[in-house]
């Protein structure tokens, strides 16, 4: 007799077979019986008779409460009334592990506690869906960069190199030789790559140390940081969207049934092709202006004035050159306004802000040189980038993408702390 999974059922029909897996409900009408059952593949549901099964299998039956583990045995029928179109007839069930007292009942829980279990509260159909479209997103980037002929570059998770802005780090002792970093960005390491490999990313977890508690910040995040060598920031742009594009399209491909489950308007995500809107930062300032805000030329954009630029398109937007004082001292500046520099954010629709921040980076030693010490920087700590820049330097540029703003935004859900299975903020280290 076959173990297989629930999703294996389609090519088991009419036969005797055993599945595993937590009991999601139960309900008996005294004679007849229905249990459900979830083993991470699917969800299906084992309809047990009284008078049919052993007396120790209608015994376990009763036993049964909320996430109780189970393998139940019985024959594979076709019922079109049930989730993925089968049900099993069970002629025998066991408890493997029982569950007493779970605490995630189906009645409403508060965030917080929610959070407090987030443990148990994983196993929930809108968490699985919400896990298995990240799935899909980490799928598609690296499918999209091995097909377009990137090479993947692990970077150092300590370092003693800053990539944004020192107060935004979390530190640490690094035995005799001073304090280690958390890295905030992969980026100045995949400059090193890009000179070797042409077209490299990087891809693993960063750390800001912000003290921020929008729904748009974690603590500990994923990003994946592609550079390419000799690309301009025009060309860095297309690159963007090309790969946003890719990643929603698989997305909308293949996890039709989970964005189903999150009830996503799809229609949305189906407007998300190239070419993506353009808009410099000096427009932009004046575009706010003109819906209400208050926003002056030199200041970020703040993440109600991302949302009021996104709600004017119905796809991801470019914001280009930004003022120099308020980005990061490694971005080319900007030769046609040098109170600028050749950078872009990418803002999603419908309220989601920033998923990409992107730079052709300073290609001049001297000009480098000059903004690190500018902004206070040692550049003794950055000895080794300055050398990209004396050994046969090169236009090169690249971007970050948020996984998790990218999910959130993708799902539809309100806060990116549900697109990452164990959220890390900064009131929260647990569980």
């Amino acid at each position: 007799m076959a173990t297989i999974q629930i999703s294996d059922l389609r090519t088991h029909a009419g036969e005797t077979v055993t599945l595993r897996g937590w009991v999601v409900t139960t309900r008996s009408s005294g004679k007849i019986a229905f249990v459900v059952i979830r083993d991470g593949s699917g969800t299906v549901q084992g309809v047990l008779s009284k008078k049919e099964v052993p007396e120790s299998a209608w015994t376990a039956f009763t036993g049964l409460t909320q996430e109780t583990s189970v393998a139940i045995t019985g024959l594979v029928r076709e019922e079109p009334r049930s989730p993925g179109g089968f049900e099993i007839t069970v002629t025998g069930l066991e408890v493997l592990g029982a569950s007493v007292d779970y605490p995630i009942t189906p009645k409403e829980h508060g965030t917080s506690f929610l959070f407090e279990h987030r443990h148990l509260w994983l196993r929930s159909r809108r968490q699985v869906a919400i896990a298995r479209v990240r799935h899909e997103v980490v799928q598609a980037i690296r499918d999209y960069f091995y097909q377009e002929g990137f090479t993947l570059v692990d970077t150092p998770i300590l370092t003693g190199a800053i990539g944004e802005e020192a107060g935004n780090l979390f530190a640490t002792d690094y035995f005799d030789l001073g304090k280690a970093y958390l890295a905030q960005t992969g980026q100045l390491y995949v400059e090193a790559a890009a000179a070797a490999l042409g077209k490299v990313y990087c891809f693993g977890p960063t750390f800001r140390a912000e003290k921020s508690k929008t729904r748009r910040h974690l603590t500990e995040f994923w990003m994946v940081e592609p550079e390419v060598a000799f690309n301009d920031s025009d060309a860095n742009m297309r690159l963007q969207e090309s790969f946003v594009s890719y990643i929603v399209a698989r997305a909308l491909d293949r996890r039709k049934e989970e964005l189903k489950e999150l009830e996503r308007d799809t229609a949305a995500l189906e407007r998300v092709q190239p070419p993506f809107p353009r808009v410099s930062y000096t427009e932009a300032v004046a575009r706010l202006n003109q819906l209400g805000s208050d926003m002056r030329w030199g200041g970020d954009l703040g993440g109600d004035d991302e949302t009021l630029l996104a709600k004017e398109h119905d796809r991801p937007v470019f914001v280009y050159n930004y003022p120099k004082e308020v980005k990061a001292f490694y971005m080319k500046e900007n030769p046609a306004d040098p109170r600028t520099v050749l950078n872009n954010d990418c803002l999603a629709p419908e309220g989601y802000g920033e998923i990409i921040g992107g730079s052709q980076r300073e290609d001049d030693y001297d000009r480098l040189l000059a903004r690190i010490h500018q902004q206070g920087l040692d550049p003794e700590a950055y000895r080794w980038y300055l050398d990209l820049r004396k050994y046969g330097t090169f236009v090169h540029a690249g971007f970050g993408l948020g996984i998790e703003r990218t999910v959130a935004w993708i799902c539809g859900i309100p806060h990116i702390r549900e697109a990452i299975a164990f959220p890390r903020q900064i009131h929260r280290l647990y569980p």
